[in-house]
């Protein structure tokens, strides 16, 4: 049982102190790493014993197992409650910022250039998100779509997935957009996906490291948040810098597009003009 439904289950038959510990670790669940078990006791105003005895009726040995409790709940994507003393925009902005950091060091211009070059040459590139990666793939073909045909997200809504993967080949690009809380058939659809042939592009989170051998590529996004849920800001720049590539690639053929494009929409009316 996760933590927050032991203390559900028992919150009752705790004491008044225990319950005022129990609540400063509901608050608290996403920062434990930052405390020791005496600053937790002196921020729920209870003593040490006191909340050693709270663990012990939650099941735990001790605060370092209540922490890698909450470490394994965090790395699985499970939002947790965060009032660090390190919180607010500061905090935000220096996580956000070892993301990008962490992402563009693992990436080079010559990666980036293969896989935009072979975005451009696919017969048909195929857009694979699940869950919250949904309108990350929704954004990307957006972008990819000024500059080449034949892009394509799934599942749409309500849709399977076997037919997209249908009748795909060698020729083909199927990108797979994998953060974490990824359902139970990620793995099956991505060996499927590989089957047909095609170049199989993974996109995740460093909990998807374990998939990265089933895929022709791999680029590892981090994506940790500053607070409970995780923020998608290094990947929306990493799906801006692929789109900007395969814009380049695409040379003549992609700019032709983009003015076809254009003159669609002002004879449509259907993007704002002033």
């Amino acid at each position: 049982m996760r933590i927050e439904e032991r203390i559900e289950k028992h919150y009752a038959e705790l004491g008044p102190q225990e319950q005022k510990a129990a609540d400063t670790l509901l608050d608290r669940l996403g920062d434990l790493a930052v405390y020791n078990a005496a600053e937790l006791a002196g921020l729920s105003g209870v003593s040490k014993a006191t909340m050693s005895r709270l663990f012990r009726h939650l099941g735990f040995a001790n605060f370092n197992e209540v922490k890698e409790h909450t470490r394994s709940l965090r790395s699985s994507d499970v939002p947790l409650a965060s009032q660090g003393p390190d919180g607010g925009l500061p905090r935000h902005r220096a996580v956000e910022q070892d993301n990008l950091d962490r992402l563009w060091g693992s990436l080079d211009d010559a990666r980036l250039l293969a896989l935009s070059r072979q975005l451009v040459e696919a017969g048909n590139v195929l857009l694979i998100g699940f869950r919250n990666s949904f309108p990350l793939a929704l954004h990307l073909r957006q972008q990819l779509l000024q500059c080449r045909s034949s892009v394509h997200v799934a599942p749409q809504p309500g849709q399977s997935l076997g037919e997209e993967l249908a009748g795909l080949d060698g020729k083909d690009v199927v990108v797979f957009l994998g953060f974490r809380r990824r359902p139970a058939t990620f793995e099956r659809a991505l060996r499927a996906a590989a089957a047909t042939g095609a170049t199989t592009v993974l996109i995740g989170d460093p909990s998807g490291r374990w998939l990265a051998g089933s895929a022709s590529v791999w680029i590892e996004c981090p994506v940790e948040g500053s607070g409970a849920f995780d923020s998608y800001a290094s990947a929306m720049s990493l799906m801006s810098v692929l789109a900007n590539g395969v814009m380049a690639a695409s040379g003549r053929k992609g700019r032709e597009r983009v003015r076809k494009i254009t003159g669609v929409f002002d004879g449509l009316g259907e993007i704002e003009r002033r």
